[in-house]
């Protein structure tokens, strides 16, 4: 059976991703990271008036080629207060945010004058409406200022709050169980055994689910029995939207998940052909989304980020996103081309003349965790691919995977 195409199975798994339609409506306060259920409009212009860009002065000049030598001063507007019709050829001391007064059709920086007891000269060209924000220049009453799907940060409060907002209707969390199967696994804390290894899938792929805004439920670790996995599995399965696991998606006689989950609902077992990664599980368990990851902590955590995460972003409610990428020249020799397509973990790195490249961590293993810590990118690397030093690479950020 030949191995399905990065491309494919992300798209295999977005078409089989749900939007949910559960909402519910919060204070701003508890919306940070959460998906817009509603398209937001605007329900009054900002800025909400005319006013002043600048500390300065706000002038009614008939003539604006020839203005006098000296204007009068004959008011004081500060924010949050409004000023009086101005009459021609006079000024009004203004302050930033300040309603310019009715007649005004200019505002000059404070920088730009020379002013004395009662009087002000100008010092600068004069240009008509400069230092003046107009009334809904920023946002026009009824326009659409956020879409339906939005993954809400605290721009987007800010403006909501701007508007005079002070809650929004969100989809409801996800409630994504995680699970992890291995006899060799141990909770860190505890004394290793002799053949045992530390646990840190649970903490990675907890913490990335956590980031997405979902509803973490932990059911720890699974020992590598298919009583236990199929029990761990059911359990999970009437708690959650979707269930997570690491380990056991292979076909040794160790790895129960496939047994369990075919014997529970339906599991589509794919080969991927990417590196590190190659088996992936996806089905149903009952009611929830099945996503099986490989036990490797390399290969679980890019997997989770590459084809995971676009799968818990649609189911919901929000738009899938793409990596932040960019073609910058290798700083490093790739002399064995894979079949499959690679993601190597990469580093930026300022070469001698300032501009930038990407480094590899010289140990690539599906295992070797502390190449992801130092990473600060991964390489996109395409099938058959032999790199040289110099040569145009494509570079995904993971700040935008991990966001």
């Amino acid at each position: 059976m030949s191995l399905l195409s990065f491309d494919a199975a992300r798209q295999a798994l977005l078409d089989a991703a749900l939007p949910t339609t559960s909402q519910e409506t919060l204070s701003l306060q508890a919306c940070d990271g959460r998906v817009l259920a509603q398209t937001l409009h605007a329900p009054l212009d900002v800025p909400g008036f005319d006013n002043s860009a600048m500390d300065g002065y706000a002038l009614n000049l008939l003539d604006l080629t020839a203005p006098p030598a000296r204007l009068p001063v004959v008011q004081r507007i500060a924010a949050g207060e409004t000023g009086s019709p101005l009459a021609a050829n006079s000024a009004a001391r203004i302050f930033t945010g300040a309603p310019v007064p009715p007649g005004c059709n200019l505002v000059v920086a404070q920088e730009d004058t020379e002013a004395g007891e009662g009087w002000v000269s100008l010092r600068s060209a004069l240009k008509p409406g400069q230092h003046i924000r107009r009334r809904g220049e920023d946002i026009a009453i009824g326009s659409s200022v956020l879409d339906a799907g939005q993954r809400l940060g605290p721009q987007h409060l800010a403006l909501a709050a701007s508007l005079g907002i002070a809650a929004l209707p969100v989809y409801r969390r996800l409630r994504v169980g995680l699970l992890c199967t291995g006899d060799e696994l141990t909770a860190p804390g505890q004394p290793l055994p002799a053949g045992g290894i530390y646990n840190s899938n649970q903490f990675a792929i907890g913490a990335l689910i956590q980031r997405l805004g979902g509803e973490l439920i932990d059911f720890g670790q699974v020992a590598d029995t298919r009583a236990a996995t199929e029990a761990a599995l059911q359990r999970a399965a009437e708690a959650c939207d979707v269930v997570i696991s690491c380990g056991g998606v292979s076909v040794g006689e160790e790895d129960h998940v496939k047994a369990a989950v075919s014997a529970l609902g339906r599991l589509d077992l794919w080969k991927i052909a990417i590196k590190p990664g190659k088996p992936l599980a996806f089905g149903k368990l009952g009611a929830a989304d099945f996503i099986g990851l490989p036990g490797n902590p390399v290969s679980a955590f890019l997997t989770f980020l590459l084809l995971a995460r676009p799968f818990l972003l649609k189911r919901q409610g929000a738009a899938p996103e793409q990596a932040a990428s960019i073609t910058l020249p290798a700083a490093f020799h790739w002399p064995r081309a894979d079949k499959r397509r690679e993601f190597l973990r990469a580093r930026l790195l300022t070469q001698d003349d300032g501009s930038l490249a990407v480094a590899l961590y010289p140990n690539q293993g599906s295992a070797v965790m502390s190449g992801l810590a130092w990473a600060d990118g991964l390489v996109d690397l395409p099938p058959d691919t032999v790199v040289q030093p110099g040569q145009p690479v494509r570079y995904l950020s993971l700040a935008s995977l991990l966001a």
